[in-house]
């Protein structure tokens, strides 16, 4: 079955595809920009537990935390959605799109450190901030696409592991930032938002489309013609519609089991530690066995995590848990854009191909946590547990079938 995967990924790529540089001087900068790319959206993205906490004790104390968790899942939409605009202006203009996207996040960020109200940072963080993500992350990864194929994962697995690193140092930083009151809660995030001003400066500069502007429609809609596209996104959703769950309220969920509020503050950070490891090793791992093949252990060991967290309740089995969690959740994260990858028949449309599924996947992203957040708010931690594992359980069996699906289609 592994085999058969690769062959079918060789079987749909056009002969003159075979001059991919898979390395270079060139090549490793997009990687490098990529990676400072997925630092600032994914990965501040990946703080946003810090935000959820704080708003929940400060600035919006008055609201239930579902209502809350929305301006975080608002946020996860358009990183997600914004694809479908970042990704195919990517195949038509290349990488100059990531220009005007990247001063508005930075914007965005530091409108986010004067807000009081909440549609305030609904608009600053959740709307403006997302969406800006988005049009960064699918043209990042689009262009890392162009420039390998057989290393295809793991060049991908190196640029998304740079949203886990954001989602270690974002969390550190913005917890002991907000703490110091000379700093607090507004200094703390325009800190964070100087972060990411200088790292998306050197993206903008490494960042750069190696194939000639694709013509024709923006989007391309013959691809939901392919049974095995469709069947991926729809895989991609479930996964995402549950796996977030943790990335809001890991923090939360220590504190109501007792941990100390210092500790519990590390435990996203240990979380995003370990899936920086989860996010290189199945790319490496993925270039041999296959992108689903990865994905689908990937998707079950995290099923099998969430419907295990309601039994995790010491301090010591929430550290284990949370950096568990990060490593098999990343390798999720980090085989997204490599699976698409291989449906897309030419690199030129990896874009457009991202873009179209990242915007489908990202409702997923848009309703998970709320419905998670009231789950806990109506019936307890255990249900928005189990509705997570069975979510993420869901989209690891269309995995499998999307395998099966490429596997008739090469025999036929």
């Amino acid at each position: 079955m592994v085999a058969t995967e690769n062959d079918i990924e060789k079987e749909q790529t056009p002969p003159q595809l075979d001059d991919f540089p898979e390395g270079g001087v060139k090549a490793w900068g997009v990687v490098a920009g990529a990676f400072c790319v997925l630092f600032c959206t994914f990965g501040y993205l990946n703080a946003y537990g810090v935000y959820q906490n704080y708003y929940q004790g400060h600035q919006l104390s008055h609201e239930s935390s579902s209502t809350i968790s929305w301006i975080g899942s608002v946020q996860v939409f358009f990183l997600y959605a914004g694809g479908v605009i970042g990704g195919p202006l990517f195949d038509r203009i290349g990488a100059i799109i990531i220009i005007p996207p990247a001063l508005l996040l930075v914007f965005a960020v530091m409108m986010t450190s004067l807000c009081k109200e909440y549609y305030q940072f609904m608009l600053a963080q959740g709307i403006l901030g997302g969406l800006c993500c988005g049009m960064m992350f699918a043209p990042a990864m689009a262009a890392v696409g162009q420039y390998f194929r057989t290393r295809r994962a793991l060049a991908m697995g190196i640029a998304v592991s740079g949203s886990s690193l954001g989602g270690v140092i974002f969390p550190i930083a913005l917890n002991n930032l907000i703490q110091i009151r000379s700093i607090a809660f507004g200094w703390g995030v325009r800190i964070a938002g100087f972060i990411i001003l200088a790292l998306l400066a050197i993206a903008c500069v490494t960042v750069r489309r190696r194939l000639p502007p694709r013509k024709g429609n923006i989007l391309v809609l013959s691809a939901f013609r392919d049974p095995s596209y469709v069947l991926t996104i729809a895989s991609l959703f479930f996964l995402i519609w549950g796996m977030f769950t943790p990335f809001f309220y890991i923090e939360t969920y220590a504190t109501y089991r007792g941990m100390s509020p210092r500790l519990a503050s590390y435990m996203l950070s240990i979380l995003n530690a370990a899936s920086i490891v989860g996010r290189i090793i199945p790319g490496i791992l993925a270039d041999h066995f296959g992108n689903f093949t990865l994905l689908f252990i990937s998707g079950t060991c995290t099923g099998v995590l969430l419907l295990c967290w309601m039994a995790i309740k010491s301090n010591a089995a929430i550290i284990v848990f949370a950096a568990l969690y990060g490593f098999f959740s990343g390798a999720i994260v980090s085989l997204l854009s490599p699976c698409i990858a291989q449906i897309a028949p030419h690199p030129s449309l990896i874009g457009a191909y991202l873009g179209m599924a990242l915007l489908l996947v990202g409702v997923s992203g848009l309703t998970g946590t709320p419905i998670c957040g009231a789950l806990i708010d109506g019936y307890g931690w255990w249900a928005a547990m189990v509705f997570s594992g069975v979510a993420v359980f869901v989209g690891s069996g269309l995995v499998l079938v999307t395998q099966v699906t490429l596997m008739k289609k090469k025999r036929g």
